[in-house]
């Protein structure tokens, strides 16, 4: 057991019985009280809906302190991470644990490029989805169907091929990806590049077209790059949680991470910035704000304020001054002025760092905020949001995947529940039935 057992315990008292549960600390962060043996004591379970209290595992990888606005990767600041390395960096310090030398760096950039093309019989996987499909829907299927084409790296209990499957997840979800995106637009696909670099290599693929010569640009390079270091991980949200519950069962890899890329397309979880932009869309026009800040404050209106705020960060999102950056960097580089829902964001963003309403609420404009401007003006469409999150998200999957696996104190997921239907009730044949 990596964590250690402070010497306090918590006392539980029912009725007229006390019990003593164990107080474990990790290496950072609240204490939490070990209820394993809880059932067996006591006859009772805990209900946390949501499990908002509820620590269920123990992870290496990434740390946060919502209240102080922190986000680590193994360790590092994620500000470090993202203002003076590479997503592939990233990539690597998340599945191996350590930032790589520079010999190191090299041979997995060079393993990842190798593994981006995808079997050529995908593309007519691809032909059986109707021309409208949303991306997230082929990524999901697509995704899945991995396990059909890639019988080698499927043994959850072989550490190569465990590893192989990771290295295939992080190289050819961009591949598949783009493919979703061209597919959705009703384009040739575009193989990859190995002479780009990763991010190039996914706006090559995105945006080239058969009969011209198309040439990245490197501030979209760079900002896109940022996006996806700042969404690689986020500890054991929603998705994550999924591709760990999946996992626990012994589900091959490209199950487990379909899995976290459904959970992801819920509205609730990975279609924040989509709904930032929605919002923007709705509001219209700079001179209509004014009317949408008053709705937003009036306690009686429903009207949310999308992109501010985050759940888990109550003081402010570290992510977002990196993507303010990156995103007022795409506007200028793209040239802006004629698009009024960016005028909108712009005006918007403006008003919330210094509107005391907000700064005294903290709704604060979060990473969604600024990534789904950004995205907007590299030329992507809504759609296609969700899907770059889970490009990015991939990573952070399969490492916290990984981490399960070889996790010794790993068992399936079983949650519990409070159950409140009826009790026994005894068949009734159905000409008795009234």
């Amino acid at each position: 057991m990596d964590v250690k057992s402070n010497e306090k315990t918590a006392t539980l008292t029912i009725d007229e019985k006390s019990v003593n549960l164990p107080v474990l600390a990790g290496t950072v962060g609240p204490d939490v009280i070990d209820i394993s043996k809880l059932y067996a004591q006591t006859g009772m379970f805990t209900y946390d809906p949501g499990f908002t209290s509820t620590a269920s595992c123990q992870s290496k990888i990434t740390y946060i302190d919502g209240d102080a606005g922190i986000l680590q990767y193994r360790g590092y600041p994620i500000e470090q991470l993202a203002e003076h390395g590479d997503f592939l960096e990233t990539c690597y310090l998340l599945l191996y644990g350590e930032l790589p030398t520079q010999a190191q760096k090299d041979d997995f950039d060079k393993r990842v490029t190798r593994h981006t093309m995808v079997h050529e019989q995908m593309a007519r996987f691809f032909q059986a989805f109707r021309r409208d499909a949303h991306p997230m829907a082929v990524m999901v299927a697509s995704v899945g169907a991995l396990a059909a084409f890639y019988h080698d790296s499927t043994d959850i209990n072989d550490p190569h091929q465990r590893m192989v499957a990771s290295m295939r997840m992080v190289a050819k979800v961009p591949t598949l990806a783009a493919m979703a995106y061209k597919y959705s637009i009703g384009q040739p696909f575009v193989y990859p590049q190995n002479r780009l670099h990763f991010a190039e290599n996914f706006l090559h693929m995105c945006f080239a077209v058969p009969c011209e010569e198309y040439k990245v640009n490197p501030v979209l390079a760079d900002a896109l790059d940022k996006i996806f270091i700042l969404h690689a991980d986020h500890e054991q949200n929603a998705s994550t949680s999924t591709v760990r519950i999946a996992g626990s069962s012994g589900a091959n890899p490209f199950a487990c991470i379909a899995a976290g890329i459904a959970c992801l397309w819920g509205p609730a979880h990975g279609g924040a910035n989509e709904a930032a932009l929605a919002m923007l869309a709705e509001i219209g026009t700079v001179d209509k704000i004014p009317e949408f800040i008053a709705k937003v404050k009036d306690k009686n209106s429903n009207v949310r304020l999308m992109g501010f705020g985050h759940r888990v960060y109550k003081n402010y999102d570290p992510r977002a001054k990196l993507m303010q950056k990156a995103a007022h960097q795409v506007l200028q580089e793209m040239g802006h002025g004629d698009d009024p829902l960016l005028h909108v964001a712009m005006e918007l963003e403006k008003i919330a760092l210094n509107d005391p309403y907000f700064i005294e609420r903290k709704l604060y404009p979060n990473v969604d905020f600024y990534s789904g401007i950004t995205l907007k003006a590299m030329g992507f469409p809504t759609s296609m949001f969700t899907v770059l999150f889970a490009v990015a998200r991939t990573v952070g999957w399969i490492s916290q995947w990984s981490e399960m696996i070889e996790d010794p104190q790993q068992k399936i997921g079983r949650p519990r529940q409070l159950f409140n239907g009826a009790t026994k009730r005894d068949y009734v044949p159905l000409d008795k039935r009234k």
